[in-house]
């Protein structure tokens, strides 16, 4: 079973290795809109929202993730621009108290109910060390500095691929998909009418990021989009 802990310390230290290493840190990232300074100011800030919740559980702060979704955005927006080794630091900066933090929770931590936004949607404390390592892989990979999902090992591309189908199940207009990886996992939604093979990284980047270059399929069905 994968280390949630050490999992993102690890792959902290590769994202702030190949952001130290980037040429140009204005170019476009793979999140639309978004270049790659945008992508590194909101995994800081992303860390900063975390510590919070961490507060939230484990002292009882009532604290949510953001104020609000504007103010969520104006935040990662006030860091664009700064030099490139600033921004990278910061993520690094950020991500040490974070990682103290949530080796702060317990299993008593496990159903306390969080709020990303007052008000707003809700996710349980358990989650928490998972959100954030799906933050930095997911973010590493839109950094689009070489670093892709076929770079996961096996037990990290499982655990996010299960994550993304139980996503897509729960989903209002579900598909019906049976997907084979070329590694020879299973994997069925709904009655599993439309087939589709890939490789893990391949079938991850699909349902993460509905990017179908790494998959083969007839007929792609339409996916729901997530983070």
């Amino acid at each position: 079973m994968t280390d949630l802990l050490a999992a993102i310390d690890d792959h902290t230290a590769r994202l702030v290795s190949d952001a130290r290493g980037a040429d140009d840190l204005t170019a476009p990232s793979l999140c639309e809109g978004w270049s790659r300074d945008h992508v590194l100011n909101h995994i800081a800030r992303n860390a900063e929202a975390l510590s919070r919740l961490v507060a939230s559980a484990v002292d009882g702060t009532g604290e949510t993730m953001y104020a609000s979704p504007e103010q969520r955005d104006l935040d990662i927006d006030a860091g664009v621009g700064r030099p490139p080794e600033v921004v990278v630091a910061d993520v690094e900066e950020t991500a040490g108290p974070l990682s103290a933090d949530l080796a702060r929770l317990t299993d008593e931590h496990r159903d306390i109910v969080l709020e990303r936004t007052p008000g707003g949607p809700t996710f349980k404390g358990g989650m928490l060390t998972f959100m954030r390592l799906r933050e930095v892989i997911y973010h590493h990979v839109d950094l689009d500095l070489g670093f892709g999902f076929d770079d996961l090992d096996k037990d990290l591309q499982t655990l996010f691929i299960e994550n993304e189908l139980k996503r897509q199940q729960g989903a209002p207009a579900a598909p019906s998909v049976t997907i084979r990886s070329d590694e020879g996992d299973v994997w069925t939604i709904s009655d599993g009418d439309t087939a589709v093979e890939g490789t893990r990284g391949g079938i991850l980047h699909w349902l993460a990021r509905q990017d179908p270059s790494g998959v083969r399929s007839d007929a792609l069905p339409d996916l729901t989009a997530g983070l």
